[in-house]
Formats: structure tokens, C-alpha cells, sequence
């Protein structure tokens, strides 16, 4: 299975060109599952919540997820992409999962980082993996690579590769917890960050790029540049995530001592 990675640097507000760029990087490489970077449409630094809604699309109706289904269908491909959502009065930070037989799945960001936490409801979803026909993926957003309870739930229910839209502005860390997210719980990860540098309201944020794939044992199969826009694609064997041995006598599964996890 090819998987791959859109990095760029969407400008904030402008959605149509921001999904205009990443199609055509995706249509620039062949992969079965593309991942992009979290709010790519959109871009990140809010000011305001008024502001936030506007810029919100519904899910699955909104034009982004439209366009984004044209191109699954046209291409034979499943896409996994962050977006702002808006449902009712509440916005949340989130990805669509749209494939070629259509809308596949939603995920809503659990883990708010900084001044998410003034605009964005927090996520009110399961963490489930999304079956794409013998292959199951999971989702998480950007923060929540800090939360090892994220990909755990999500390997625990099947997921053999994790897709990670990011917004990263922590220099290595993303990087470093993805790597440790994919050994620990032995499952491929594929992180789509974002670059470039955004300042509005008094803040300046600059995104680290480096996105990446990450194979079962920690491995890092391919890295972007830390500012370049380009996209990233690996050929994989997802059947190698459920292989949780880790050594003759070790199951990284069934030597959980669950009993003993309580609090």
C-alpha cells in the first residue's frame, strides 16, 4: 500500500486556494492513502471565534469535504484531511476520512493545545478506527500525540496505521512522540505537517515541517524538510502492524497487565 504526506503552507483564510495547492501536490505523486496537515484549508491562528465560524464548513456537506470526494472518486484514493468543522453553535477542530465509494468517517480533536482552547469545542467522538477494506486507520490531531491513551485506544481496536494532520510548532517533539506512538504500539504513522510561518491578533506561530512515516518498529521511512513544500510517499506492508511480537516470549498485546492499570 502507498501512503503519503502533503506538507505546504496554507495561507490563512484563502480555502480555495488552499485546497486548490494540495490537490494539485497530491495529484503531483501516486498513493492509495494521502494524509494532510491539520486546518489545511483554513490555516491555524484564529482571533476570534466569530471568525472561526465563518470560516467553518459543515461535514460532509461543506465544499471542502465536496472537493475533496471528487478527487477520492476521480483518483481511486482515500484522503484523511484537517478541517474546521461546524455543527450547530459548535466548531470543532477536526479531519474527514473520504475515499473513493464516498464519506468515510469524522474525527473531532480531543486535546486543544494552546488558544484552540478560545475557539474550538473540544471533541466528543470514539476514537475508531476507519476500515478502508481490509485495512483499518485511526486518526488523531496534532496535540494529541502527547496523549499516548490516543493511539493506544486506537491499536487496541485494530488501527495499523495511524494518520496524524498536524499543525506542529514544538521543534522535534511531534517527530520524536510519533516515532515512539508507532514502536510502542507497533503500527505505522503517517504525520502531515505544515510549514511556513503565520502572525495575526499579536501572536506569531512558525510550523516545523518535518513531516513523516514511521514504520512499526520506530523506523522513520521518510521525512520532509523542516520548510520545503513537498509531499512524501512510501510503499508499506500494513499487514506488519498486526505482528505485535517483540521478542520470542513477548507479545506487546498480550503481556498487557490491564488489571493494573486502574486508578
Amino acid at each position: 500500500m502507498r501512503v503519503g504526506y502533503v506538507q505546504f503552507a496554507p495561507r490563512f483564510g484563502e480555502v480555495k486556494r488552499n485546497v486548490g495547492k494540495a490537490i494539485a501536490l497530491m495529484e503531483s505523486e501516486k498513493a492509495e492513502l494521502w494524509v494532510l496537515p491539520e486546518l489545511f484549508s483554513t490555516g491555524y491562528l484564529f482571533v476570534s471565534r466569530e471568525e472561526l465560524r465563518e470560516l467553518a464548513e459543515e461535514v460532509p456537506d461543506g465544499p471542502t469535504t465536496r472537493t475533496l470526494l471528487e478527487f477520492a472518486r476521480a483518483q481511486g484514493v482515500t484522503v484523511v484531511a484537517g478541517i474546521a468543522e461546524r455543527a450547530g453553535e459548535k466548531v470543532y477542530n477536526a479531519a474527514v476520512v473520504v475515499g473513493p465509494g464516498g464519506f468515510l468517517a469524522r474525527y473531532r480533536k480531543l486535546h486543544l493545545f494552546g488558544k484552540e482552547k478560545l475557539w474550538f469545542d473540544p471533541g466528543d467522538l470514539p476514537l475508531e478506527p476507519v476500515d478502508l477494506g481490509g485495512v483499518k486507520v485511526g486518526v488523531m490531531i496534532c496535540f494529541d500525540h502527547f496523549f499516548p491513551e490516543t493511539a493506544r485506544t486506537l491499536a487496541l481496536k485494530g488501527a495499523q496505521i495511524l494518520c496524524h494532520p498536524a499543525n506542529l510548532v514544538l521543534p522535534g517533539m511531534g517527530q520524536l512522540s510519533m516515532r515512539v506512538r508507532a514502536m510502542e504500539n507497533r503500527l505505522f504513522t503517517v504525520t502531515a505537517n505544515r510549514i511556513g510561518r503565520e502572525a495575526r491578533g499579536g501572536d506569531e506561530l512558525r510550523f516545523t515541517g518535518e513531516s513523516q512515516i514511521v514504520a512499526p518498529d520506530g523506523a522513520v521511512l521518510r521525512r520532509a524538510s523542516p520548510d520545503g513544500e513537498e509531499v512524501g510517499v512510501v510503499e508499506i506492508d500494513p499487514g506488519k502492524a498486526l505482528d505485535k511480537r517483540i521478542t520470542r516470549y513477548n507479545d506487546l498485546f498480550a503481556d498487557r497487565r490491564p488489571e493494573f492499570y486502574g486508578l
